[in-house]
């Protein structure tokens, strides 16, 4: 049955939490001093310590270091540690508009949450775990869970937000996205850039360090297509940009399988194509509620170009081969009947969604299907994981 899933965790496995949740701190420390504008020398001088503190802790965690090493990662540990209380202290006291104001820092705070996009980093972060959970014989460790969820959530936070920058002249356009930190003046351009490019380079860090090359790797391939292949250019070139540039959305479950197995197999091409082949009928269900929105900030989005009659066609040939590609599991051998079951069932829905919306056409069943598939998805990933979890 392999490993249980929480069990004894190793002295390296705590180390690599903790490291993991240093990283994530040290991302809000430099984003609140950098936006609050205070004691930007120990900013970048608490940068350089901790990227110097990094492989100092990963050589002091691996086996029995010397003497040195010990000394030297406690060493600077600690001036780590006082320059961040000493950046604490600064922004608790610093004269700024933004100190100044009442709440500004949780509501700071609150605006780079939102240019993550947390609902779609949720999504892709279940494709990630769900991928992880039926790589392996056994259940992963949870240390190497936790470790590449946050270095997915890095990844994930980052696109979105390199997203809303290149999108900021588009987004003051559409009401669906005008409130928005950037159209509404909360961040500036240059503030969401900058914590795109942080969140994208602690993604390669942790994975890199504390995962494995190769999930690292998929991960910043991921990253790279959809901020420019995707957002940069298909989006605003092409009515197929959903199509090729579905492909962004699909290397999470990648790089979960590469976490587990460091490498990548047939499933994991499978679990890729069934991301790719859910991601047209998903977003252009909701394109068909949004066409004036997209039509007007210029975005050739299918139903701007060809009509809602041929997107609705198109959302049904695509569902037919999403359906198609999630039965193709079964007779690749590693899932079994439990989830055979499931796919018709949760496909046949989708389908009947489908189907019904090509024929009638209406606004109601357009939504009806952008919301069913969010939840089709994460109900596949779950039945598969049942599935190998009983027959493992």
């Amino acid at each position: 049955m392999g490993q249980p899933l929480v069990g004894q965790i190793s002295t390296l496995a705590v180390h690599q939490i903790l490291v993991g949740t240093a990283i994530a701190l040290l991302a809000l420390v430099l984003l609140i001093g950098a936006h609050l504008r205070v004691a930007t020398p120990l900013l970048i001088g608490l940068a350089a310590v901790f990227a110097v503190e990094i492989p100092i802790g990963a050589l002091n965690a691996s086996g029995a270091p010397p003497a040195a090493i010990s000394t030297l990662h406690f060493g600077v540990a600690g001036i780590a540690w006082a320059l961040l209380v000493q950046i604490l202290l600064l922004t608790r006291t610093a004269p700024s508009e933004a100190a100044a104001a009442p709440g500004a820092v949780r509501d700071v705070l609150r605006d780079y949450f939102r240019v993550t996009k947390p609902a779609i980093m949720l999504l892709l972060l279940t494709t990630t775990l769900g991928a992880m959970l039926i790589a392996g014989a056994g259940w992963p460790p949870l240390s190497l869970i936790l470790l590449t969820l946050l270095g997915g959530a890095f990844a994930s936070g980052g696109a979105s937000a390199m997203n809303c920058y290149i999108d900021r002249d588009i987004d003051v356009v559409m009401s669906r996205t005008r409130k928005r930190p950037i159209p509404t003046g909360r961040l500036t351009g240059d503030q969401v850039f900058m914590f795109a490019l942080l969140l994208s380079a602690l993604a390669v860090v942790v994975l890199a360090l504390f995962v494995n090359p190769l999930a690292a790797l998929l991960a910043l391939a991921g990253n790279l297509f959809y901020v420019l292949i995707y957002t940069r250019w298909l989006k605003r070139s092409t009515p197929q940009n959903i199509v090729i540039g579905g492909a962004a959305g699909a290397f999470p479950p990648l790089v979960g399988w590469a976490a587990v197995t460091g490498s990548l197999n047939l499933t994991a091409v499978l679990l890729f194509a069934i991301i790719y082949y859910w991601t047209p009928p998903h977003f252009w269900s909701l394109a068909l509620l949004k066409a004036r929105d997209y039509q007007r900030a210029g975005v050739p989005m299918l139903p701007v170009t060809h009509g809602d009659a041929h997107t609705r066609r198109m959302i049904l040939l695509y569902a037919l081969q999403l359906v198609a590609i999630t039965l193709l599991l079964v007779p690749a051998g590693y899932v079994g009947s439990i989830y055979l079951v499931a796919a018709i069932v949760l496909g046949g829905v989708f389908l009947n969604y489908a189907a019904r919306m090509y024929v009638e056409g209406t606004s109601r069943l357009a939504w009806r299907l952008f919301k069913y598939s969010n939840y089709y998805l994460a109900a596949l990933l779950l039945a598969m994981v049942v599935d190998r979890a009983l027959t493992r």
